[in-house]
């Protein structure tokens, strides 16, 4: 069946194939056929239509025009068709264009006079009719339709698959198109195939089709990604989109019913849920408005910890009644800088149909040009006053009672401030009209408010304050507010009379209660008491609410990861989180691990042997919800780091689930060249620089200007610039540049190149300096690091990318004449780390002095870099990476002293290890010995590692116990390498923890 696909007309979200469109009606052959398919030709079939009987399909046609009637008036639909009358039918009801001045048969009458011949051009021409004797041409357009002639026209124009084998009793050239219209069920296999159709039967088939063109269809936005179309045959289409639909945006979504008819529809997806910020501005020093364009999830917008600017904290963000905006307040000791630009970051915050959570950084300038002004005076009976600024103002001027005239004299008036933005004055007033005039007051650029008289009326208040709301999201902080200003509260408790809270803070018309963690509220129903709660006319009263908290239940989630090196070269991760975390559950160094692009655990130099980071992370000072991960210097390839177990602030702590971020270290490394190498042909050297960065090759950073590279003889010596006259700097892949030079270029000279840009448009620096400077090397590549990294593996670390790998080319020997050959290799994912894998067992001590071990190619090495520089390694010698293990079967447990209950608890250790216990700690911080599975009575006295009698090296605890052990006792020795890496080898790899458990009377 054709999957040609056709556009209908849109109205509104209402779809019709007709509707005048000729155009689109002359190429909707198909899909009103193959719709028709799903219909009996001879069943009398309704689609959602009045007509029911074949009169009235007749006369339903027969007003567009598609069938006539006969001179009596009457239908005659038990007559026959002629083959004329059929043609007019199929033109006038798939909307074919008559054809006139062509005949292309010749029966006899068949001129340009004769009615039925633009029809049977028509179809003729659209190639769903013939002639009935092609040699001579002859159409025959007074015969009878057969209904095997017609089953062949409706074949061609469903383009049906004709079979190869048809089974019935037509005529031969009718055999495959009447096989296919009965494989289709659209006649009959028991019908007199070469018989005559009736006017009715092709009324039926005619009125199929005219149905099937007129099939509407609404459609439904169920989300973004999913429609449901409802065609007015009653079928539902339910479609999945492959991309999302934008908000508000027309879409052309295509679809098919369940005949396979497929439909093109425009939709629109109408949402006044925000899908973007649009913007932030600051018109002062101390808000910044958060523009969306449509409304937002109050909760989530409402969140401070969703919004962060490098080195400014936030104390609230208010939501825009229409919630369509935020209102960041700074807290009050951070401040923005006037005409300088600002990075907002937005994170975790959702829309309001929940369809979509924002997360975006939007760039904003500051610009306070406005002077401030009073919002509004209010009086507060006859006692005090409350002035409201426009924005928020200096604590400094705001203070000085000096700054207030009332009725143009300066008043003795305590001035009390809240933040950012009101003054209270308690002073005494007169009943009626009055005039404030307000000087001096600044705003955070130091504009100055521009004295101006207000008035207020001041009438006496005789009514003690009423709560107006009480909430709580925590078991710890209760937020209630009153109908005006308050100005004391005695005292307060929740429940009873000994839960009181630690602080009562007062700001305007909000009571804010604080009541110790130790003391907390019901997670239930609370009834909150305040004694005393005063206003500023003195008028005083207890009051009480309830209240049930709120808790915080969602967890704590990354929002985002950067990784970075700093001036010491140490990898730097900053994990940011959704919302402020416990700083108790950020310094556990167990909740961070750090595994390799193998997938093993990574004891690297700013690791232990368990991937824990030696350097305790921190919450950073200058981002909101960031911990500082700091994995040491050292590092090579993409490794991953799982962040588990951290929790937020809430009284009752959310958990993070565990989140894995993907660390590349090649792209976090400090940009520098990585090796430098010439060829030459005559008088012209290529000079071939590679950085660790993809570089920019456009800009003020361009990578290719000749100018900004020069060289010398020695690194600190005078360089000699490039010129464009005599070099010419072209790209050979993302990170490294070909100088073709007729310079005289020493083949061991320094090669300096200065102001080079990453792809990013970050500048390159080395050691502080924009001069990147590496010395020519030989064209071939080297070593940077080669080590055994466990019984099987060797790890070497190369200055460039490999691009083919032949691992026969590696042997490694021992000094005794020892080879081992490798069996298999992996390359890490920046293509400068090969793993060679290895069957037999590699030496737990590569260094030994005794026999020590090495790593080379063999001759004739193929393994290169793509600018076919071949790896060459004479004898390099190989680390030992090993990390010591112990053999926890050698577990043994021996009493020491005849007259007290000393012992010593001692293990196997896989080669020897050095036992340094750091500054401050001492054995009981890095060995526990258990009895019986607590440490009740034990104490730990000293740990050293010793030489047993067969020469094996063992780590022995000794410990003091109150009683002496018996055979029925279980001991236990733990070593925590959380710490530090206390215990390590020759090779400075760290021990492990670990455990050895067993009876006493198996290990003594």
């Amino acid at each position: 069946m054709s999957n040609t696909s056709y556009p209908f007309k849109e109205n509104s979200n209402v779809m019709n194939v007709q509707g005048g469109e000729k155009k689109v009606m002359k190429k909707i052959l198909t899909v009103a056929l193959s719709t028709a398919m799903a219909f009996s030709m001879f069943a009398s079939v309704a689609f959602g239509d009045t007509a029911v009987t074949p009169q009235q399909k007749f006369d339903a046609l027969a007003a567009k025009g598609i069938f006539n009637g006969y001179p009596d008036g009457s239908a005659h639909l038990e007559k026959e068709m002629t083959r004329a009358e059929f043609a007019k039918v199929i033109t006038k009801l798939l909307g074919l264009k008559e054809v006139t001045g062509t005949l292309s048969y010749k029966d006899k009458g068949y001129d340009a006079k004769n009615w039925a011949v633009p029809y049977i051009e028509a179809v003729t021409a659209a190639g769903i009719m013939q002639g009935q004797d092609n040699v001579k041409k002859i159409f025959n357009y007074n015969g009878k339709v057969t209904i095997q002639e017609m089953a062949t026209v409706l074949t061609r124009a469903l383009k049906l698959e004709i079979p190869a084998n048809p089974n019935n009793n037509a005529a031969d050239w009718a055999k495959g198109y009447v096989q296919a219209a009965i494989d289709k069920g659209l006649i009959s296999k028991d019908a007199n195939f070469k018989a005559n159709a009736s006017r009715s039967q092709l009324v039926e088939a005619a009125y199929a089709i005219d149905q099937a063109t007129n099939i509407t269809f609404t459609y439904k936005v169920v989300d973004p990604s999913n429609v449901e179309f409802t065609l007015s045959t009653g079928e539902v289409v339910k479609v999945k989109l492959d991309k999302p639909l934008e908000a508000n945006k027309e879409t052309e979504v295509k679809f098919k019913d369940a005949a396979g008819n497929e439909y093109t529809a425009k939709v629109t997806w109408v949402t006044t849920s925000a899908q973007t910020v649009k913007s932030a501005a600051a018109s002062n020093l101390k808000q910044v408005v958060v523009t969306f364009d449509g409304s937002v999830d109050p909760k989530t917008a409402g969140d401070v910890d969703n919004y962060s600017i490098s080195g400014k904290s936030f104390e609230s963000a208010t939501v825009s009644a229409d919630k369509t905006s935020v209102t960041l307040l700074l807290a009050e000791d951070s401040v923005l800088t006037n005409q300088k630009e600002f990075e907002l970051s937005i994170n975790n915050v959702k829309n309001e149909d929940a369809s979509k959570t924002l997360s975006q950084k939007v760039k904003f300038t500051p610009s306070d040009v406005a002077v401030p002004t009073v919002k509004e005076v209010t009086a507060l009976g006859t006692k005090a006053l409350k002035v409201k600024f426009s924005e928020p103002v200096s604590k400094t001027e705001a203070l000085k009672s000096i700054n207030y005239k009332i009725d143009g004299s300066v008043i003795a008036a305590s001035v009390t401030y809240s933040y950012p933005d009101t003054v209270i004055l308690t002073t005494n007033l007169t009943e009626g009209a009055h005039k404030l005039n307000v000087s001096n007051v600044t705003d955070f650029s130091g504009l100055k408010l521009v004295p101006v008289d207000y008035d207020f009326t001041a009438t006496v208040d005789s009514a003690a304050p009423e709560i107006v709301s009480a909430t709580t999201t925590d078991l710890t902080k209760v937020v209630v507010e009153f109908n005006e200003p308050i100005k004391r509260v005695d005292s307060a408790y929740a429940n009873v009379s000994g839960k009181t809270p630690s602080t009562i803070s007062i700001s305007d018309t909000k009571v804010t209660l604080t009541f110790p963690s130790s003391s907390p509220l019901n997670y239930g129903e609370n009834t909150v008491y305040l004694k005393g709660v005063r206003d500023y006319s003195d008028n005083s009263a207890d009051r009480e609410v309830k209240v049930t908290p709120s808790l915080d239940t969602t967890r704590p989630e990354v929002v985002n990861t950067s990784f970075s090196t700093n001036a010491q070269g140490e990898y730097i991760a900053k994990i940011k989180f959704s919302e402020a975390v416990k700083e108790t559950t950020v310094a556990d160094r167990t909740n961070y691990v750090l595994k390799n692009s193998n997938g093993d655990v990574a004891d690297e130099n700013g690791t232990n042997a368990s991937g824990n980071p030696l350097v305790k992370p921190f919450l950073d000072p200058n981002a909101n919800n960031t911990v500082v991960v700091n994995l040491g210097t050292g590092l090579s390839g993409t490794y991953s780091l799982t962040i588990s177990n951290l929790q937020d602030t809430a009284y009752v702590p959310n958990t993070m689930l565990p989140y894995t971020a993907t660390l590349n270290a090649s792209q976090a490394a400090a940009g520098q060249i990585s090796r430098v190498w010439v060829d030459s042909e005559g008088s012209t050297k290529y000079v071939y620089v590679e950085y660790n960065k993809a570089i920019a090759t456009s800009g003020a950073g361009n990578a290719l200007e000749a100018a900004k590279y020069s060289f010398s003889t020695s690194e600190n010596g005078t360089y000699t610039k490039l010129t464009d006259e005599d070099s010419d700097v072209q790209p050979v892949s993302s990170d490294t540049v070909r100088i073709a030079t007729t310079e005289a270029v020493p083949s061991n000279a320094w090669i300096k190149a200065s102001y080079v840009a990453n792809a990013d448009g970050t500048y390159l620096t080395q050691n502080g300096s924009y001069d990147l400077k590496q010395q020519i090397a030989a064209n071939v590549i080297t070593l940077s690091s080669q080590a055994i990294t466990d019984k099987s593996t060797v790890k070497l670390v190369f200055n460039g990318k490999l691009s083919y790998v032949n691992y026969s080319d590696f042997v490694v020997k021992a000094l005794d004449g020892t080879t081992v050959k490798p069996n298999g290799y992996t390359l890490s994912s920046d293509n400068k780390t090969l793993y060679l894998k290895f069957d037999s067992n590699l030496p737990v001590n590569a260094e030994n002095t005794t026999n020590p071990w090495h790593v080379e190619t063999v001759a004739g090495s193929t393994t290169q870099d793509s600018f076919g520089n071949k790896v060459v390694i004479t004898s390099a010698p190989l680390e030992d990476a090993v990390a010591p293990t112990v053999d926890t079967d050698t577990f043994k447990v021996a009493k020491v002293s005849a007259t007290a209950a000393t012992y010593e608890a001692s293990v196997v250790v896989s080669e020897g290890v050095v036992l340094t216990i750091p500054s401050g700690l001492n054995a009981t911080d890095l060995f526990t010995v258990k009895v019986n599975g607590a440490t009740t009575g034990v104490t730990v006295d000293q740990a050293s590692v010793q030489t047993d009698a067969t020469g094996k090296q063992r780590i022995v605890v000794k410990f003091d116990y109150t009683s002496v052990l018996n055979d029925t006792d279980r001991v236990s020795l733990n070593y925590n390498a959380n710490y530090t890496k206390a215990l390590v080898d020759s090779g400075d790899n760290a021990l492990a923890a670990f455990t050895a458990e067993e009876l006493y009377r198996y290990v003594k």
